[in-house]
């Protein structure tokens, strides 16, 4: 029958690859179990980052448990906005999480307001949680990426490079199919398969690098809040260039950019802008 998903110019093959466990008649979908993983790996992540900084980790337990809450409904509500077109028409399907649809930078933007107002409440510095904090997001971002991997989705155009992937076209959403993928249908053993840049790979593999920086720049901090902005940065800037890579974007209102691409670029400016002017400033002859 074929492979599910090949790599061929790794000799990358993989068989029988689904999207959901069924325990009795209740399905569970690979990418919510990710997901799930992905949030617990990056608790764990952040307790090691507070250890490391000699914070208090349980503090971190309890910063989780409500970022996580609302990062989720803050996922939702960005990717509702800006396909409203949709839903707008099926208003049923704006609380029906099972069936898609969240947005990695809803939960960013979630999450650091709940951040700031659990800093407020604990009376700790709100910089120093966020760049505790966004080594476990990223840790969750690794992860979480690979749940699309699973959904055959978050990929990009058609490509022969050397990490093409290939995948059943009858797995695919059809909106997120090129003609130009259509023009380069590969068929084998009967079954055909598109041929795509695997971007969730790219983002994956780009987010461990800056988490692995940021790890390492740890001791080497000069104030509270740097992390985050390295963060910002060097996240921004790989999303930057692998969302112009995907072909389901969410489009900013009235334009053919994707919003993500948008958002991404102003918070690159952003933070290379603080981080520099405090580099300046710090640097500057007295």
């Amino acid at each position: 029958m074929g492979a599910d998903i090949r790599f061929p110019h790794l000799g990358i093959e993989i068989e029988h690859l689904g999207k959901t466990i069924f325990i009795g008649n209740f399905s569970i979908a690979y990418y919510g179990i990710i997901i799930s993983l992905g949030m617990l790996c990056g608790y764990f992540m952040a307790a090691y980052q507070a250890k490391r900084t000699n914070q208090n980790q349980e503090m971190y337990l309890d910063l989780a448990l409500w970022d996580i809450v609302f990062a989720v409904i803050g996922a939702r509500l960005y990717y509702i906005i800006f396909s409203w077109d949709y839903y707008s028409q099926n208003l049923g399907e704006i609380f029906n999480i099972r069936g898609g649809g969240l947005a990695i930078y809803g939960g960013v933007i979630a999450g650091v307001i709940t951040t700031f107002i659990f800093s407020r409440i604990k009376k700790v510095s709100f910089r120093k949680l966020l760049d505790t904090a966004c080594t476990g997001l990223l840790t969750g971002q690794i992860i979480g990426r690979w749940g699309n991997f699973c959904n055959r989705e978050a990929f990009g155009g058609y490509t022969d490079s050397l990490f093409a992937m290939q995948i059943r076209q009858s797995d695919v959403n059809t909106s997120y199919i090129t003609d130009e993928m259509l023009k380069n249908i590969v068929t084998i053993d009967g079954v055909n398969y598109i041929q795509v840049h695997p971007t969730f790979l790219y983002e994956s593999v780009w987010n461990i690098c800056v988490l692995a920086f940021i790890l390492f720049y740890t001791k080497h901090r000069k104030y509270d809040g740097q992390l985050f902005l390295i963060y910002l940065l060097g996240y921004g800037a790989g999303r930057v260039w692998i969302e112009g890579l995907r072909t389901d974007q969410l489009l900013f209102f009235g334009t053919k950019v994707a919003v993500s691409q948008i958002l991404s670029g102003l918070l690159v400016v952003f933070a290379a802008s603080i981080l520099i002017y405090k580099y300046i400033k710090k640097n500057r002859p007295v």
